[in-house]
Formats: structure tokens, sequence, C-alpha cells
């Protein structure tokens, strides 16, 4: 059902692994197994990795999805989302293709950063995080939600998602929305699945949101 490389890192391939992750976390846990009976298991949620797919991430930030894939088109039908290419060129032409100058500034960051994501596919998930991070425009973030679904390790968590924090909230049923730390620590207990969990609570959230009639 998975993929391991190493004795502590397994690869989310297939929506059997979700479902093996799910269940292992309903026996864990009471709240994730009334989630699980409620929801079902979540889906696999991979995307491509590599170059572009950062690209896209950095794209993404602080703009509506419409926006982000219109922008990502133009890039795209110019030939813009390869790192040689945007190497090439400066930032004024990024801009002209729909890129603000903080973003253009991003992307040629990330193009002259030579990133090995060959090598990141079976890196510790430190030093794929430090690489990443150690580039303009990437947070901490935007790298775990990378090593979750571009890289598929099924043991990664995104504590700042604000989706995150309000499904803890909800399932928990915690006083508050949790902060990033307090949620990284309640976390720890869902490993070797934690990037399942966060489905599992992605999951939810969209049902309770649904149920509340705001999606």
């Amino acid at each position: 059902m998975t993929r391991a490389f190493s004795a502590d890192t397994r690869i989310l391939t297939t929506e059997a692994c979700m479902a093996e992750g799910a269940e292992w976390l309903a026996r864990t846990e009471p709240r994730f197994a009334q989630a699980l009976e409620l929801c079902g298991p979540p889906p696999l949620r991979r995307r491509p990795d590599g170059f572009d797919s950062l690209v896209g991430a950095i794209v993404s930030q602080q703009v509506s999805v419409a926006s982000a894939r219109a922008i990502s088109a133009k890039l795209q039908a110019a030939d813009l989302l390869r790192a040689d290419r945007i190497a090439a060129v400066d930032e004024e032409h990024l801009r002209a293709h729909g890129l603000s100058r903080q973003k253009a500034r991003y992307v040629k960051a990330l193009a002259d950063a030579a990133i090995d994501f060959d090598a990141l596919r079976e890196a510790p998930e430190d030093e794929i995080l430090s690489t990443l991070t150690a580039v303009p425009g990437i947070g901490r973030w935007t790298a775990e939600i990378y090593v979750m679904f571009s890289l598929g390790r099924a043991d990664t968590f995104a504590p700042n998602d604000l989706a995150l924090q309000e499904a803890a909230r909800l399932l928990f049923a915690l006083p508050e929305r949790p902060r990033e730390k307090p949620l990284r620590q309640m976390a720890e207990a869902w490993a070797p699945w934690r990037t399942v969990a966060a489905g599992m609570l992605w999951h939810y959230y969209h049902h309770a949101k649904r149920r509340e009639g705001v999606v």
C-alpha cells in the first residue's frame, strides 16, 4: 500500500493508503473514529513535485483560485514554468505575464536556487524543509504542504494551516482555535499518519462547514 525508502518514511500512493491511515487513527483516537464514521476516509491529494509545483505555490499566495489559475496559464503559455527559462528572463518579463513584483522576485530566487528536486524525494524531511524555506517566498507552511501533497509523505503536518486549526477546534471541542505550536504538539500523537490526520481534519472541516451552510 505504501512505498517506504527508510524505516520511518512512508509514501502515500493510493486511496487504500489513506484508508489504512484513517483506520489506524480511528483505533487510536475516538474523535477520528467519529470523523471517519461521519465523512469516510479522506481522498488522496497528490500533486506533481518539482520546480513548477513550487512556482504554482508562489503564484497562489494571497490571490483567489481563479486568479492563480489565470496567471499560471499565462506562465505556461509562455513556457515560464521551467527553471532555465525563468533564469533567462528578467523580473519585468515575469511581471508582464501576471506576477507581482514580489512574486517575480520569489520565482527568480527559486530558479537561482537550483534545487535538486529528484534528490528531495529521498531526503529526510528536515533537510527538505530547510532547503525549501531557504528560498525567499517559501515559508514553512508551503514547504510542509509540498512534503505532504507533492512528495506524499505519510507523516507530515502543517499546523499553521487555518482550516486545520479550525477543524481541530470543532472535532476535539476545544474552547478556541489552537495555534501552530500547540497543534503541532497535539499532532505528535497521530504519528506515523499525520498527513492522513490532516486529510481527515480537512475532510471533517468541509463537512462541518457544509452543514453550517458556509461552503
